[in-house]
């Protein structure tokens, strides 16, 4: 009986570790190879599955080229975790590039993906932030689904975290909008997205790990996007990293091209004459040309 007992709870541990092992070498094939990058504009990133269990497979990032010569960048975090969570998060980032190709409004490719993956349906969800740089203007257009807010300096000392309006995770909401914030990158400086798993642990509140990867921000703005990288994802180890994490960064050197005039109204500029967007927002001030 004793041995029956063993053998039962030895086979459970090893299948147990299998499928963590399936799941990570499943969330490391799914991650890019290599992130783009443009002159003026270069970026880095970080993985790392979580210390304990099974709760790995959720977090990605990506970027990727765009029609007409912009870039595109993503990072999230899926609903649960094992085989299932990494699986989904496959299916949502190819979701995201396929309708980052034919869309360029970031909040109508999270629109456009979420009524996609509500048809899946599938009883997983993912929280995601996708950013669109048009490397001629020097503009950043930004959608957030329910996800982390962004962490923000310029050399200048000019810093922030971008709580911007957004919507709902994506796979929850039928018909779901998206509000997008647009920025124009003219000083030098650094914007690092990141998962929870890096800013939250159970006994460390999100508060506190986006004050911390702050301050890693601003004394590091502009720097080298991989030592900046490795350096927020140490915040991880603090808070517990009972989660998986995944640090994205892009650093810039202000204006990337001279396409155009990086003032407010300038072109690609959608702001209006009362100073808000497209969308009725106000711009964020901090990051955009005067």
């Amino acid at each position: 009986m004793l041995g029956r007992l063993t053998a039962q709870a030895r086979e459970g541990a090893q299948l147990h570790h299998a499928r963590v092992e399936l799941a990570e070498a499943l969330q490391r094939e799914m991650l890019p190879a290599s992130l783009p990058v443009l002159p003026g504009l270069r970026t880095a990133a970080r993985y790392a599955p979580a210390q304990h269990g099974l709760d790995i497979g959720g977090d990605w990032y990506d970027g990727f080229p765009l029609p007409e010569g912009a870039l595109a960048f993503s990072i999230g975090d899926v609903q649960g975790h094992d085989v299932a969570a990494a699986a989904f998060m496959g299916q949502v980032r190819v979701c995201l590039r396929a309708v980052a190709a034919v869309v360029s409004d970031p909040g109508e490719v999270l629109g456009r993906a979420n009524d996609v993956l509500l048809s899946l349906d599938s009883e997983l969800f993912a929280t995601c932030t996708l950013l669109r740089f048009d490397p001629y203007t020097g503009e950043l257009q930004g959608a957030r689904a329910g996800h982390v807010p962004s962490v923000w300096a310029t050399v200048d000392g000019r810093h922030g975290i971008a709580e911007d309006a957004g919507g709902p995770p994506l796979g929850l909401v039928p018909g779901a909008g998206y509000a997008v914030t647009r920025r124009r990158l003219t000083a030098a400086g650094s914007i690092v997205l990141l998962t929870d798993g890096v800013v939250e642990g159970p006994s460390f509140p999100i508060e506190a790990g986006l004050e911390r990867v702050s301050r890693i921000v601003r004394e590091a703005a502009g720097g080298d996007p991989d030592e900046l990288a490795a350096e927020v994802m140490k915040v991880a180890d603090s808070t517990g990293h009972a989660d998986d994490a995944a640090v994205l960064v892009l650093s810039h050197d202000g204006p990337v091209s001279p396409g155009g005039d990086p003032g407010p109204g300038g072109p690609g500029s959608r702001l209006g004459p009362d100073g808000t967007d497209a969308r009725g927002a106000p711009p964020d001030l901090s990051l955009i040309h005067n």
